[in-house]
């Protein structure tokens, strides 16, 4: 059996909150719930980054994913250089939350890990509902659920997700030979992996992206309910600043060329969001 050394069970990419698409851990949350919330960023991040490592073979990716699992479900145990899974697991056992969300994370991950093409829509979404959506509910959990379930949540995650998806599409192909567009798509608009090689998007490419981002809008049509199904007023604030995100950055993607340069908001536009979500929940 090989041991890895503490200080090498992660693999930092230096993506940090600033990153995301989303606030995280915003002031709009209850200060009581905060802490939580980094803890759980902190976690999700250390295992989405070993999954994205150029640098680590298939098979040492998903033995320090299997780690973190053992850490989290054995906190007691001693485990090297899992202090993020173990801090996780302190989390779940304050809040009363299960370790669902977070095995699920890294379900995703371990499927990053010796996957790279995705056959259809149906399957990209399998996929998000691993990766992403684990990340709503665990907020959801956290504030006291939603009246509607899970389901606007997991459709405003998963839209994120995608868009997230569109914004790195080139990069995903080059670094790590990930394409998460799917593939029937690809093939009936005349297009194939090897266009997000281009320095722009082809004609049948470019059909693709827009055909993803209908359905990332049909998510947010979906996840719309969620600020007013939320007992946490708090969350909903966040949720609806989330949802105004979403949806400029869906429209801005339908304008620019993800190829042509990394498509994201603006400073001021990401707070106009924000400033536009808060207002829009209070009513």
């Amino acid at each position: 059996m090989t041991f890895v050394h503490a200080e090498t069970v992660e693999a930092p990419s230096g993506k940090d909150a600033a990153y995301e698409n989303f606030p995280v851990g915003s002031f709009l949350l209850p200060a009581a719930v905060r802490p939580h919330v980094a803890v759980f960023y902190a976690y999700a991040r250390a295992i989405d980054d070993i999954a994205d490592s150029p640098d680590l073979a298939p098979e040492e990716k998903l033995r320090r994913l299997q780690g973190f699992a053992r850490a989290l479900l054995d906190p007691a145990g001693d485990h090297p250089g899992y202090a993020k899974a173990q801090a996780m697991a302190r989390t779940l056992a304050q809040t009363g939350i299960p370790p669902r969300h977070c095995l699920d994370l890294i379900s995703a991950f371990e499927q990053d890990s010796v996957k790279g093409r995705y056959a259809d829509w149906a399957e990209l979404i399998d996929y998000c509902d691993r990766s992403a959506a684990p990340v709503g509910r665990f907020l959801l959990d956290l504030h006291g659920g939603c009246r509607a379930g899970y389901a606007p949540s997991d459709a405003l995650c998963n839209a994120l997700q995608v868009l997230n998806h569109l914004q790195d599409c080139q990069e995903d192909y080059r670094v790590l030979d990930r394409v998460y567009l799917p593939g029937d798509w690809l093939a009936a608009d005349g297009s194939g992996v090897a266009d997000l090689d281009r320095p722009a998007a082809s004609p049948g490419l470019r059909r693709v992206l827009d055909r993803c981002l209908d359905g990332v809008d049909a998510l947010l049509v979906t996840a719309a309910a969620l600020p007013g199904g939320l007992r946490s007023r708090r969350l909903a604030m966040e949720s609806a600043a989330i949802l105004q995100i979403a949806r400029a950055l869906s429209a801005l993607l339908r304008r620019r060329d993800p190829l042509a340069g990394r498509v994201g908001l603006t400073k001021p536009t990401f707070l106009w969001c924000c400033v536009r979500g808060v207002v829009s929940s209070m009513w």
